[in-house]
């Protein structure tokens, strides 16, 4: 199925249309050739960053305001399904930059913000947006430390203590994607002097080579070997008030009335379970290099179809739960969304699985991409703050008590 047959369907007017087959072709004829080589020796992909800024996908949630193409949070997660289709691990860490681009946008107008407050947005959306217009700023974001913190169940253990002209900033993030390649890395941390909650999280743009701060471990995982994310120590680290991504306060109003914002990593897994489908079909059919057609056995044309029908259920739901971005969703769009990021999450491996059950022994070999696939598919279910578990505990919680409600 082409790009253009997947989302025929779909309102998009040319820009966004024309923006969804670029990343397709960039994902064919660059992410794809590169995948094994960036897995095999678990390196930051920079040749496919390079792609991306060349091509604008690397500004396209700027808002038009702030010199980018405006594109929206759906016309993204379209992009990044294409991506992942070539290249998980180039379309999961360019995730965190992107979604710095969304979460520093116009979402946040909608949220009830004084009026110093989006006096100072806007001055930090310039700053920051020019970063990434002006001189391709890559930006990461962290949110984990190996505890509870980044599924929203406890403050952020990296503080940030405010000091004249800035606040310094002390911790230590781990699984911190793009480490080694971001030029500025988003670190949420809890302000420092006021009483520890979710409440006190602030969001900060550490530029690299800051003094005290340091990118540090070797990185050699399962799957997703090319996200390179290692861990990030901040020691007495000091950043002016402008390396402020938010205004403080406001992290986790966003967090809290606009959750799609955490659903943005299920796109990596939509495009890797396209992938591995697209692949199996073609070997079967004989169009890759050194096979010939196996279509003909009923056993694997039944398997193509198991594969071909969780693959729309899962993107029949997911196109739903992105087309219903936006802030306080209903509960219904709300369970909608919780239940696209699991149902990606887990469909993937099961697509992956059967990919390579289907294409035989051969495709467990390194020098066929499915192998790859799959080890980056087992790795969905894992990803904070919206993991298999979490969205499972939040489905069934919030069906069954209303806010405010307890058994006490």
């Amino acid at each position: 199925m082409s790009t253009a047959e997947r989302y025929a369907d779909l309102p998009l007017d040319e820009g966004r249309r024309a923006i969804v087959e670029l990343a397709a072709n960039l994902a064919d004829e660059r992410l794809a050739p590169r995948a094994a080589e960036i897995d095999r020796e678990a390196r930051n992909p920079h040749e496919n960053y390079t792609d991306l800024r060349d091509s604008g996908i690397h500004v396209m949630c700027v808002p038009t305001r702030f010199g980018g193409p405006g594109h929206d949070y759906a016309t993204y997660m379209m992009v990044s399904a294409e991506l992942g289709r070539g290249c998980g691990a180039t379309a999961l860490s360019f995730n965190m930059h992107a979604s710095t681009t969304l979460w520093i946008g116009d979402m946040l107008d909608a949220l009830e913000l004084s009026d110093a407050q989006r006096e100072e947005l806007e001055t930090l959306r310039a700053l920051h947006y020019a970063n990434i217009v002006n001189d391709g700023a890559l930006y990461a974001q962290t949110f984990s430390e190996g505890n509870m913190a980044a599924s929203g169940k406890a403050p952020f253990g990296t503080s940030a203590r405010k000091v004249e002209g800035g606040w310094l900033l002390n911790g230590r993030k781990i699984f911190a994607s793009l480490s080694g390649a971001a030029t500025h890395y988003g670190i949420l941390a809890t302000e420092e002097g006021v009483a520890p909650s979710r409440e006190n999280t602030l969001y900060i743009a550490v530029p690299d080579g800051t003094e005290g701060f340091a990118v540090v471990g070797d990185w050699d995982p399962l799957g997703m070997r090319g996200t390179v994310s290692r861990t990030l120590l901040l020691k007495d680290v000091f950043v002016p008030d402008e390396a402020q991504l938010m205004p403080r306060g406001t992290y986790h109003l966003a967090a809290r009335h606009v959750p799609h914002m955490f659903m943005t990593l299920s796109a990596t897994y939509m495009g890797v379970a396209q992938g591995a489908y697209d692949f199996t079909v073609a070997y079967l059919r004989g169009e890759v290099p050194g096979t010939r057609p196996s279509r003909m056995h009923p056993v694997k044309q039944q398997s193509v179809a198991q594969m071909a029908l969780q693959l729309e259920q899962m993107r029949a739901l997911w196109l739903r739960a992105i087309g219903e971005f936006g802030p306080d969703p209903s509960l219904a769009a709300r369970q909608r969304a919780y239940a696209a990021q699991y149902t990606v999450m887990e469909g993937v491996v099961d697509i992956c699985r059967l990919a390579i059950r289907t294409c035989g022994g051969r495709s467990m070999l390194k020098s066929l991409p499915l192998e790859r696939m799959y080890r980056d598919a087992r790795c969905g279910s894992l990803m904070f703050p919206w993991s298999a578990e979490i969205c499972l505990e939040r489905l069934g919680r919030e069906a069954l008590y209303r806010p405010g409600e307890s058994d006490d």
